[in-house]
């Protein structure tokens, strides 16, 4: 069910997400305590690395995840980097996922460090909402050593929103009488759900806010951005009728960017498809998941739109394969006679332990790239 489903009836829920804070780098903080207290991105520090994790000390500084590691050292020269130890971070995730599940078994995880959770009828029969999140924050810290924002409410858009309303270590409650008018006043660029691309689109449009999005119809939503118009109209009003999916499977991971110049060369294609690549191959690092399948999505300046792909029999084993793969799929479409606008890079049929319930899935390397 959708929030465009404008006849569904309305279920009061309680809805808790959680967001471990600054997670990847707060674990190598809390297990070297040489880092503590110092500004500490994980990643790659080559100058074709990308920052993963960023802790809050690097953070002031300007430093994100997914910027180029080079960018990070400018902006903080005193920036340490620590390589990625993706089954520790898994290894938290299954304690603090068990943590969860001592409440209720309606959990949605959104990547290793982040999660949905319905407590509407919780396993501990605890009224409040709120309370439940902040026991299991309370948990979580003295069992992990590493703190936890929560956000509380009764739909799923809204609690998301909370959680980063006092990050840090904090919890954040919208409730129903206070979720359209918090909506309101936030600039459409904090929405969950709507990324830099379409932000931008809006506020060509005059949107600039969710109360500039409320004032606009759901026929005019709907022209301009498809079936995700009838998401944007509701959720302006803070409605999203969403459930909670527990053990929901993942059929792909993609990354895209609509650029503000068109490309016409083949190095600029491949330029701007490494931190797409870079992205999605680090999802499937944190989450124990490989893919068989490579896409190449490519929109032109006319908005013309194609896509390439490439399933191999086993699946992708490092990201150098993944770009080898796309670099495939991209040179015969130069040269073009028109400028590119948006790249795209999906991988798929997917295995491992994100992808469904269980342990996770042995799937096969890939060790030569048949292309």
């Amino acid at each position: 069910m959708t929030c465009g489903d404008s006849d569904a009836p309305d279920v009061p829920r309680r809805i808790v997400h959680i967001d471990m804070d600054a997670f990847f780098a707060s674990v190598e903080q809390r297990d070297n305590p040489d880092l503590r207290g110092k500004p500490v991105a994980v990643g790659g520090s080559r100058e074709r690395g990308v920052v993963a994790a960023a802790s809050y000390e690097a953070r002031r500084f300007g430093v994100r995840s997914a910027m180029p590691s080079v960018t990070a050292r400018r902006k903080c020269p005193e920036l340490i980097f620590v390589p990625p130890r993706f089954d520790a971070y898994r290894a938290i995730s299954r304690e603090i996922r068990a943590i969860f599940a001592e409440y209720t078994p309606l959990i949605e995880p959104l990547s290793l460090d982040e999660a949905y959770l319905d407590v509407t009828e919780n396993l501990q029969g605890i009224a409040s909402a709120t309370e439940v999140a902040q026991r299991i924050r309370e948990e979580i810290r003295a069992r992990t050593g590493l703190t936890a924002s929560a956000g509380v409410s009764y739909n799923k858009f809204l609690a998301k929103l909370a959680s980063d309303r006092n990050k840090p270590d904090g919890l954040f409650v919208i409730t129903p009488r206070m979720g359209p008018a918090f909506v309101e006043t936030l600039p459409v660029g904090r929405f969950h759900g709507i990324g830099p691309a379409t932000a931008a689109k809006m506020n060509r449009l005059g949107i600039e806010t969710g109360l500039d999005l409320r004032a606009r119809t759901l026929p005019f939503l709907r022209e301009h951005f498809g079936k995700a118009g009838g998401f944007y109209y509701w959720i302006a009003r803070g409605i999203d009728r969403r459930p909670v999916q527990p053990d929901r499977i993942r059929k792909s991971i993609g990354s895209e960017d609509t650029f503000d110049t068109d490309l016409f060369a083949p190095g600029e294609a491949r330029e701007a498809l490494q931190p797409l690549i870079g992205k999605v191959w680090r999802h499937c690092e944190a989450n124990g998941i490989r893919g068989r399948t490579v896409t190449l999505k490519v929109k032109y300046a006319d908005f013309q739109q194609i896509t390439r792909s490439h399933t191999l029999p086993a699946a992708y084993d490092s990201q150098g394969a993944v770009e080898a793969a796309v670099d495939a799929l991209l040179a015969p479409l130069f040269p073009t006679p028109k400028g590119i606008r948006l790249l795209g890079v999906t991988l798929s049929s997917l295995a491992g332990e994100r992808t469904g319930k269980g342990e996770p899935d042995p799937t096969p390397r890939q060790l030569v790239l048949p292309i």
